[in-house]
């Protein structure tokens, strides 16, 4: 009877130097995909609902909303690591909901300037989900230590975005796009192969994370499919 492997593990809600056993069923792998990604839809469900409500809140409400939704993604870190796995769930939802009532009132913006830019960034999303997401469950090496670069890309682009502001740049939406795709793109790969070694008690936070992924990609699409007929 062989032994399990162990390996450390780390990414945005995984504690790094954790260690657990890597060997799994296919039927244990594939209980926790499907719970990981029944959470993240039903969240994406949350985040539909909450953006068809909050659709005409001013913008004052709409930056509280957007702002409790980050207040929900560190409380759930707080149960996950507590292992409150019903409230974890609960804050989940919550931040589905509280994002979509935040950003609301931009989607229904574009919604409004052009319908088609929002079904053609959602149709985009999902096959760039689908498409990295099967390169990262498809990978057998681990790769966490993608964390690390891609947290700093991200710093930048914030840090980008700033600049932009206050400085003209030729086409900073596109760049500022394009570079949020590559960026959110590297984590969705990352996200989906730490799903191909997670068990089950991991599948709330990891569900929150492909989600944010997912509304990231889907928001930089909509930046480019939008912005391009302005």
């Amino acid at each position: 009877m062989s032994t399990p492997s162990t390996e450390p593990t780390a990414g945005p809600y995984s504690p790094v130097g954790l260690v657990r056993p890597t060997s799994r069923s296919h039927d244990e792998a594939r209980a926790v995909f499907g719970q990981v990604m029944g959470l993240v839809a039903l969240t994406l469900g949350f985040l539909a609902l909450g953006a068809y409500i909050g659709r005409d809140l001013s913008g004052g409400f709409a930056i509280a909303f957007f702002i409790a939704g980050f207040a929900c993604l560190i409380a759930l870190n707080v149960a996950h690591a507590r292992a409150s796995e019903q409230l974890s769930m609960t804050l989940l939802l919550a931040l589905g909901l509280l994002l979509g009532l935040g950003l609301g009132p931009a989607i229904n913006s574009y919604a409004q300037a052009d319908p088609a830019a929002v079904w053609q960034a959602a149709g985009a999303t999902g096959g760039f989900v689908l498409a990295l997401g099967a390169i990262g469950y498809g990978t057998r090496r681990d790769l966490s230590s993608w964390v690390r670069l891609l947290s700093w890309a991200l710093v930048g682009l914030l840090g980008f975005g700033i600049v932009a502001i206050f400085v003209s740049i030729p086409q900073a939406n596109v760049i500022w796009s394009v570079a949020g795709l590559v960026i959110f793109g590297g984590f969705t790969i990352v996200d989906f192969n730490r799903l191909r070694r997670a068990g089950i008690e991991e599948a709330v936070p990891l569900a929150a994370s492909i989600f944010l992924d997912v509304l990231n990609v889907f928001l930089f699409l909509l930046e480019l499919f939008g912005g391009a007929r302005d």
